[in-house]
This record gives C-alpha cells, structure tokens and sequence, in this order.
C-alpha cells in the first residue's frame, strides 16, 4: 500500500485520483496568493526579470512545503512524493521559461521602437534632468519621453510648451502617463499642476524633491488627513523578517560555537603565551539603536593607552606576532559569536565601530549612522566585497546602506558562503 511518500508499484508511480482534482485546485490557489503577495504578477516595467525568476522559486517551493504539510495532516495517503517534487521542478522551470522568454520578446519590442509608454515630463531643472538621464538608462523598461513642459529646454527632450498653456499641452490623446519632477524652488506651483494633470484624467506620477534622501524602498502610512512618507523601508523593520533574522542567529552561533571551540582554544593558548594581559579582548562599539555594548575579540596587540581611540592599520606596531596571525585569518573574531547569541551583534550586519569614530564619521559621512538601525554583524556585504581594515568608510557605508534596504534569507546565505570562501583572510599583513 502506498503511502503519502509515494511507493513505486510494478513502474508506476502510486496516485489515487480520489479528491485528486481538489488538492490541485487548492495547489493552484495558494500559489496565486503566493505569486500576488510577492509580486510575480506585477508589470515587466516594475520588477525586472531577474527578480521575478527569484521570486517564483521561492513561491514555488514556498507552495511545495505547504501543500506536502496540508496532504500529511488531512491524511492524503495515495500521493507520491516523487511526482510532487517533479510537479515542481516542471513547473518552476516551466514558469522561469515563460518570464524570461516575455522579458526577452518585450525588450526586444522596445528596441524597435514598440511596446512603450509615452511620457510627458512636467519640469526644467536638475530633478527633471535626472530623471531623463535614468530612462536613457534602462531603455528595456520601455520608457519614451514625448517631451517636457517646464520654463526651459531639456538636453535631448522636445520641448512642448510652458507651464501656462499646460491644459492645451495635456489634450492629447497620444500620452500615457505624466511625470512631475519639479525642483525645490518650484514646489508651491506643485498642487495646481497636479489639480492641472488630473483633470486631464491622465495617470501621474511624481518625483519628490528630496528624491536623493530616499532610499529605493519607501513606505507610506495615514494619520488622519496626513500622508507619512518613510525615507527607508527596511525589511527588518517587519516583525516577521526580523524574527527570522534572530532565529538564523541563535541556531548559527549555537552551531559556529560547537565547531569552532578547537580554534578558540588554540586561540587562547596563543594569545596567553604571546604577550601579558587579558585573552579576551572587550572594547565599548556602538551597536542597533546608537546603543552601547562591549564586542569580543581575542586580543591581538599589546595592551595599550589607545585601544579604545586609535584605529587599527595594516602594519601597526602594536600588533603582536601571534596577533597578526590571528587577525590575517579572522581568527581573532570568534569571540563574536558569544555577542550574537547575546543579541548585541548579528552574524551578518555593518560592522560596529567604537564611539570615538561614531562621533567622527556621522559629522562628515552622509548617511553614516544609518547602519545603526539593524544589529551590527560579525560579517557583511561590505566585508565580503573587500572593504574590511583600513580600507574607505565612505564605500563601506554604500554596501551597508544596500544591505539594510536588501535583506533577505537568501541575501545572507549568499554573504555567509562568500565569507567562507574569501572572505575570511584580510589584506593585513604577517
């Protein structure tokens, strides 16, 4: 008799198609949730295709996992579990084929000139500029300027007319959306061109004057007749995305703890034999929140008046042999995993810095102390890019910043595999 693992019987696979036709209804169901919550659905000009490829894998098994649990608990015995695994490998790439092959054929399309919208850019200065510049750029979303209405020309834009006459200008027929990208110095004609756009009954869009504060993902929430605008919608700033980011935290370090004891012992000796004073080494680092926590490491240098204000640097006298060593191959930085399973650090996150630089960097670094809106991590996406020591805090901040506003699971099992394979060892020197 089969079971709900499926059971090969004389070469066929085992299916009752009793209540068949119902799990595959519900099947079907809850991927079209899937796909609409996550965005599958959306236009091609909205999310790329990449995107949408990752999306659907992850919706697909997603729907695997839940309709393997929904069969287990209604007792659905007669089911082969190797024709539900083949369902959806078929279907993911069946879907992944379907995508790719439209994004191809619609890029193609706009190459030549169809499949585009035709836009009417309201504006005449750096904003409107800018957003002329970006089309330019992404041809393949199928973007084409039909011409600007403003005080001035715009560089390779047809010019249609002044603000004045932008009733006439908005007749047409032939635009399908309009854009406004008014400078600051133009913000209060902002309501009646929009009053203007709207009683052209033609759809409009507009680009902030703080368009350069914002980051890619922002979020809009009412308090009575105020609209609030978040600069920065971070994912793990969701409930949901942050306990699974915990979750990853509490089972790795458990884990990084057990497998990596061998090394911190070696560690231990080494730092003990190498030089007087304390084996662990705890300095003050400003953590999620502008919080302050001591951070682990095994000591690496002499103990000194400076260790609490004094960046280190590749060659640093202070350094001791033993201390090169263990900083060349992150050895130094085990200690760490004690601060993730705490809750002070995170496995994956922007790098802590002490309070001293903390002061420094967020007077002359734009957008430094956003990275203290996450945990700080043990590794991260700056990290593996290179950007580890005395390296530019400017381009460091770039990827952490890109971190914050792109996490994900996967995002972190990307950063933690590039750490284990190059990540580990620093341009430092022995």
């Amino acid at each position: 008799m089969s079971t709900f693992w499926g059971v090969v019987d004389q070469g066929n696979i085992g299916l009752d198609t009793t209540g068949f036709f119902t799990h595959a209804v519900v099947y079907a169901c809850i991927l079209a949730c899937l796909y609409t919550f996550a965005g599958v659905y959306g236009p091609y000009r909205k999310v790329p295709v990449g995107k949408k490829i990752f999306r659907i894998v992850f919706c697909n098994l997603a729907g695997l996992l839940f309709i393997a649990t929904y069969l287990y608990v209604a007792r659905y015995e007669d089911f082969s579990r190797r024709l539900l695994f083949a369902f959806y490998l078929a279907s993911t790439l069946l879907v992944v084929l379907k995508h790719v092959a439209v994004g191809v054929l619609l890029h193609a399309l706009r190459r030549r000139g169809r499949n585009l919208k035709h836009v009417v850019l309201i504006g005449s200065g750096e904003l409107a500029s800018q957003y002329v510049r970006d089309i330019a750029l992404h041809r393949e979303l199928g973007y084409n300027i039909f011409g600007s209405i403003g005080d001035t020309v715009l560089a390779d834009v047809a010019y249609l007319g002044g603000l004045t006459e932008i009733d006439s200008l908005l007749a047409r027929t032939d635009i399908d959306e309009v854009v406004v990208a008014l400078d600051p110095s133009r913000i209060e004609d902002i309501d009646t061109i929009i009053g203007h756009v709207e009683k052209s009954g033609i759809p409009c869009s507009v680009v902030p004057t703080f368009n350069n504060s914002l980051s890619s993902k922002v979020s809009m929430s009412v308090v009575g007749n105020s609209k609030l605008i978040s600069l920065r919608d971070n994912p793990l700033d969701h409930s949901f995305n942050a306990f699974v980011k915990r979750l990853e935290d509490i089972i790795a370090s458990l884990i990084l703890i057990v497998l990596t004891s061998p090394i911190m012992l070696f560690a231990t000796i080494g730092v003990k034999l190498s030089s007087p004073g304390p084996i662990i080494f705890k300095q003050k680092r400003v953590g999620r929140g502008r919080r302050l926590f001591p951070m682990y490491k095994f000591r690496s240098m002499r103990v000194n008046a400076e260790e609490n204000t004094a960046w280190s640097k590749n060659e640093d006298p202070r350094k001791t042999k033993f201390g090169s060593l263990i900083r060349k191959t992150s050895i130094d930085e085990l200690p760490q995993f004690f601060n993730v399973l705490k809750g002070d650090m995170s496995l994956i996150g922007p790098r802590p810095e002490i309070p001293h630089y903390v002061d420094e960097f967020k007077e002359t670094i734009p957008k430094y102390m956003v990275k203290h809106q996450v945990r700080p991590g043990i590794t991260g996406w700056a990290q593996v890019n290179g950007l580890r020591g005395d390296t530019s805090i400017e381009e460091r901040i770039k990827y952490d910043i890109y971190y914050i506003e792109n996490w994900s699971l996967w995002f972190d099992i990307k950063i933690v595999f590039r750490t284990v394979f190059g990540g580990m060892v620093n341009k430092e020197k022995l």
